[in-house]
Formats: structure tokens, C-alpha cells, sequence
């Protein structure tokens, strides 16, 4: 049988109002991480999970300027598709404009500024059927969504929660099959107005189609002005230590 094609998914919309006023007149994925810009990092981890064609999804304020900085990607070696986000309605509701440009296939989906480190440290095998996301033991959990774990399996997944079941975040990195468009239709916005992806994943461990995978590398989620700074020094002292 045919192994599934993974198509690559970058959700670059949102307004980034944690980072104003960097972001008054530029995308967030767009701001420089040590030396390229945020959006790099997302694409070269796609690229190392074996995707070749990746959809980008920007808002219509900020789409111009990821065209203008990633063109067609020939130079870095894969095949760039742009989408419009309208209104920021969360995450899931980003990935619902893919379906189209998915066609079927299964998809790999990264936000664009998370930042994995060392992405040799992520883990390649990929499900041929249901979902996977990739889990961060972190100090705060209560910031992210929490995944609780047992024997093995992720049995739920909160978002902020005031009282962690685990240390494990789930962090920006999701693996879907073809179902997850079906999913989303059927999701109700939560009480922000959004259309959550914990909702999503959530929907799969119903199922019990859900894996997991921990991170080991160093993972930021570069969207407040402290997490950018540790970021560009995060990226800094790897390549010092790769260079040794």
C-alpha cells in the first residue's frame, strides 16, 4: 500500500499583540530570531518531517510581506501555497482553510513562531492514520495546553488550565490525518469566539487515535518579548555547541 503523503501547514495569522509594537506594522513570524526571520525556523522543521509542499496561512494585513520574503520556495527547496485568514477565529479555524490544498492528503501542521531547536531531536516516524502532537515537560504548564498521560496514552488535553493534571505542554506541532477538516466543522466556538485546536485534539482521543511524542530539543514558543530574546540566545548557544 502507498504510504500517505504529509503536506505541511504554517499558521502565520494572528495580530501579535504581545509583541507590540514590533508588530504594529509586520507579521510576528516575520521578526528576526538571532539571524533569519521567525518563520524560518517552522519551515526547516516541515522540511525535516519530509514535507515538500507547505501552505502558508497569513492575514490579509501581513500576507504581502511573507510572499515578498519567501517567494515560491526554490530557494529553500520546497513549494510555498499562500492562504488568507480573514479574522483571527483560533487556530483550528486557520487550518480550516486548507482542506481544499490538502486534497485528501495528511497533513503536518507547525505555528509560526514556534521554535524547535535541534529538529533531528524531533521525532520522524509519522501515523499513517489519526493524530499525533508533540508534548514539552515545561515549569508552567497552566500557559498551554496541558495533556494528561497515562500508560502511554494522552487521555485529555486542557487549555490553561488553573490546575495542570501534568507538566506536559502540548506545543505547536500537530499531525493529522484527513479527518481533521471534518472535525473542525462540527466544533462550536469556545467561549473567547474561537475555534480551538485542543477541541480538535480532543476529538481524536475520543477516538483513540491519538499518539504522542516528547519533545528532548529546546522548544520556545517565541510570542512574548522575553521568549523572543531567549529564543535568538537559545539559537545562539546551539550553534556555538554544534561548532565545538
Amino acid at each position: 500500500m502507498k504510504s500517505k503523503n504529509y503536506k505541511g501547514i504554517i499558521l502565520a495569522g494572528g495580530s501579535g499583540t504581545r509583541l507590540r509594537p514590533l508588530t504594529k506594522v509586520t507579521n510576528k513570524s516575520l521578526l528576526p530570531v538571532y539571524d533569519k526571520p521567525m518563520i524560518y525556523y517552522p519551515i526547516e522543521t516541515l522540511k525535516s518531517l519530509g514535507c515538500e509542499e507547505i501552505m502558508i496561512v497569513s492575514s490579509s494585513d501581513h500576507v504581502g510581506q511573507v510572499v515578498q520574503l519567501l517567494g515560491s520556495g526554490k530557494e529553500l527547496g520546497v513549494k510555498f501555497t499562500y492562504e488568507i485568514q480573514d479574522e483571527a477565529n483560533g487556530i483550528a479555524d486557520a487550518l480550516s482553510l486548507c482542506e481544499d490544498w490538502v486534497n485528501g492528503d495528511n497533513c503536518i501542521v507547525i505555528l509560526g513562531d514556534n521554535i524547535y531547536v535541534d529538529n533531528s531531536k524531533v521525532i520522524l516516524d509519522k501515523p499513517e492514520n489519526g493524530a499525533c502532537i508533540f508534548l514539552k515537560e515545561v515549569p508552567d504548564p497552566h500557559r498551554f495546553g496541558v495533556a494528561e498521560v497515562k500508560d502511554g496514552k494522552v487521555i485529555s488535553i486542557e487549555e490553561k488550565p488553573e490546575r495542570p493534571k501534568s507538566n506536559f505542554c502540548v506545543t505547536g506541532l500537530y499531525i493529522y490525518d484527513n479527518r481533521v477538516f471534518d472535525i473542525i466543522k462540527g466544533l462550536e466556538p469556545s467561549a473567547r469566539g474561537e475555534l480551538e485546536i485542543t477541541d480538535v485534539n480532543n476529538a481524536y482521543i475520543k477516538w483513540d487515535e491519538m499518539q504522542y511524542k516528547e519533545v528532548t530539543c529546546n522548544w520556545i514558543d517565541a510570542g512574548t518579548f522575553d521568549s523572543l530574546l531567549f529564543a535568538a540566545n537559545t539559537v545562539l548557544n546551539h550553534r556555538i555547541r554544534i561548532k565545538q
